[in-house]
C-alpha cells in the first residue's frame, strides 16, 4: 500500500465529494461556459458561476475578481508581468518558488524590470526590514511567498502587506502551501492572491486561482476568446475576462468547488492542526537521531511541511530507498533554488508533507524506516 507524504506536491488522496464533482461534471456540464444560449453552455455556466463564487467567498473577494487558472505558476505568471508590464522594481524573497523567482528573473534579465531578493529571518521584525530596505521609488510590487514549499516557514505576510499599503506597493502572495491550511483571506492586505488548486483545496490537478482585490490593473499576458465583447479585435479589459481567454478547464472548476466546500466543513484551523500533529510526531521520532537532519528552527511558525536529510544518503537516493517501502516523498530542490542557496543543500532535501487524511501512525513508520534505511546503508558501506 502506497503512503502519501508528497502532498506539498499535490493532495492525495481527494474528498470522496471531489470525486463526485468530477463524476458529475463529466455527466452535466459538457457545454462551454458563457458562449452560447443552450442548455449545455448554461447548465455549465451556472457550475462555473457557483465554483468562482465558492473562492471569492472563501477568499473575502468579490466574484468577478476570481480568475481561474491552470495553476499557481500559472496564476503567478499573469500576476508579475501582468503587474510588471512598462517596467520598474520588483521584490521578491530569497524562498521563492521558481514560479515567481523565474519570471522575475526572466524579465530583469531581458533589462524590462529591475530586481531586488529580500533575506528571510528567524525573526519576523528582521525580515519585514529586509523587504523595507529594499523599496524605492519605483518599486511597483513585492512577490512573496505565504509559506515555503522546502521548510514549510510562515512569512509574515500581513507585515509585508501593511509595508505594501504604506508604500503604495502592490503586493501579490503565493499562497500554495498556505491556502486551505491557514485561513488566508483578501483582507490581510492581499492585492493579489495565487493559489494552486489541488494542494490544500485538494481539487484535482491542472486547477489554480488568481484573486485580486481590483486595486491594481493586470494586463493580460494571453489574448483569444473570452465569450465576451468577440466583435472588438481588443482583449476585454475587465475581471475575469480579460484573463480566462479560451476554454476554461471545467471539470477542474467544479472540482476545487468541491474541494473548497470540504475545506470549509473540516475547517482550516482542524486541517493544521492534524497536520501539524503528525508533523511534530514524525520530528520527535526522529530528534535524537544525529543521522538526520531536519530543517526547522526554533524561532520560526510553520506549515506542516518538514524537509530533512539523511546523513551519507543523498536525498534522491534516500527518497527511493524509503519509496521502496510504500512511502512517496518528494526529494531535490523543489523547484526553489533560492531557498536551497540559503539552506546549503547542495543536493537539496527530502519533503514530509503531510494531508488532512494522514494518520499519525504511518509516520511513525516512515521515521523507523528512515533509521532502518540509514543502519542498512553503513553496514553495505562497513561491509
Amino acid at each position: 500500500m502506497l503512503i502519501n507524504f508528497d502532498n506539498a506536491a499535490t493532495t492525495y488522496p481527494k474528498p470522496p465529494e471531489v470525486k463526485a464533482a468530477v463524476i458529475r461534471a463529466v455527466d452535466r456540464y459538457g457545454g462551454n461556459a458563457g458562449r452560447g444560449g443552450h442548455e449545455l453552455a448554461m447548465r455549465t455556466s451556472e457550475a462555473v458561476f457557483s465554483a468562482r463564487e465558492a473562492a471569492a467567498e472563501f477568499f473575502g473577494a468579490e466574484t468577478e475578481n476570481v480568475v481561474f487558472t491552470l495553476n499557481c505558476t500559472h496564476a503567478l505568471n499573469m500576476a508579475i508581468q501582468g503587474i510588471m508590464n512598462g517596467g520598474g522594481h520588483l521584490i521578491i524573497s530569497h524562498l521563492e518558488h521558481n514560479s515567481a523567482a523565474r519570471p522575475a528573473a526572466k524579465l530583469a534579465l531581458e533589462k524590462k524590470i529591475t530586481l531586488s531578493i529580500a533575506e528571510i529571518y528567524d525573526d519576523d521584525d528582521e525580515t519585514t526590514e529586509s523587504f523595507r530596505s529594499l523599496i524605492r521609488p519605483d518599486t511597483k510590487a513585492i512577490v512573496c511567498t505565504l509559506a515555503s514549499n522546502v521548510t514549510g516557514q510562515i512569512l509574515p505576510y500581513k507585515r509585508i502587506a501593511e509595508l505594501c499599503r504604506e508604500y503604495g506597493i502592490c503586493f501579490i502572495a503565493d499562497g500554495a502551501q498556505a491556502c486551505g491550511i491557514l485561513d488566508v483571506k483578501l483582507s490581510d492586505g492581499i492585492n493579489i492572491l495565487c493559489t494552486a488548486g489541488h494542494k490544500g483545496l485538494y481539487g484535482v490537478t491542472g486547477t489554480g486561482l488568481l484573486i485580486s482585490d481590483g486595486k491594481y490593473k493586470l494586463e493580460p499576458i494571453i489574448q483569444g476568446g473570452t465569450g465576451s465583447a468577440s466583435s472588438s479585435m481588443k482583449q476585454p479589459d475587465f475581471l475575469p475576462d480579460s484573463h480566462e481567454s479560451g476554454t476554461l478547464n471545467i471539470i477542474g472548476a467544479a472540482s476545487v468547488k468541491a474541494g473548497i466546500d470540504f475545506v470549509r466543513r473540516m475547517g482550516t484551523d482542524r486541517i493544521f492542526r492534524h497536520e501539524d500533529k503528525i508533523c511534530r510526531r514524525f520530528i520527535n521520532e526522529l530528534r535524537n537521531d544525529r543521522n538526520v537532519m531536519i530543517y526547522r528552527n526554533n524561532g520560526c511558525r510553520y506549515v506542516p511541511i518538514v524537509s530533512f536529510n539523511i546523513k551519507d544518503i543523498p536525498p534522491e537516493k534516500a527518497a527511493q530507498l524509503l519509496a521502496e517501502h510504500g512511502f512517496c516523498l518528494r526529494a531535490g530542490y523543489h523547484c526553489a533554488a533560492l531557498a536551497h542557496a540559503q539552506l546549503c543543500t547542495e543536493n537539496g532535501t527530502i519533503r514530509f508533507a503531510p494531508s488532512v487524511f494522514s494518520r499519525e501512525a504511518d509516520a511513525v513508520r516512515l521515521a523507523n524506516t528512515i533509521k532502518n534505511i540509514y543502519s542498512a546503508e553503513k553496514s553495505k558501506k562497513n561491509y
